[in-house]
């Protein structure tokens, strides 16, 4: 059986419904707002988990030793960095300037107010990698059993 179609399959499924379980997760506790599905943080990291079932998908049809699981591995390096560190840098800035615009009066309709929560705690990363795996093994024991 041909499997090349699944090291895009899994992870694009795995990202969808870590993404649904966010909204569902945040639809809980705050109410329905649709624009929050297509929103960045919070638990789980979708990207996180979306990785996640990049390098198990490339690790179990092609190998741990191989280029594609070193090039997976390495990216989700730079993508779990991203998440937890530079993203949080940005909420910093946001906040930052939110407080100068107020401290200095300046009319907040010429600069409106920034998201101040951009990236992802240790946490929710961790949740998103651990989601990632488990959904990754799911999909591939499915899709073992549907494409016999």
């Amino acid at each position: 059986m041909e499997t090349e179609f699944l090291y895009v399959i899994i992870p694009l499924l795995v990202g969808a419904l870590t993404q649904l379980t966010k909204f569902a997760i945040f639809s809980y506790k705050h109410g329905i707002q649709w624009d929050y599905f297509f929103t960045h943080g919070h638990m789980p990291s979708t990207h996180s988990a979306f990785v996640s079932a990049l390098i198990v998908t490339t690790g179990y049809y092609h190998g741990i030793s191989s280029g594609a699981f070193l090039v997976a591995f390495s990216l989700s390096i730079i993508i779990f960095d991203d998440a937890l560190r530079l993203r949080m840098y940005l909420g910093d800035q946001g906040r930052y300037l939110n407080n100068l615009v107020q401290s200095l009066e300046i009319d907040p309709k010429k600069f409106p107010r920034l998201k101040e929560r951009v990236g992802h705690r240790t946490s929710e990363v961790i949740v998103g990698i651990i989601y990632g795996i488990a959904l990754s093994y799911l999909f591939i024991y499915f899709f073992s059993i549907f494409f016999k």
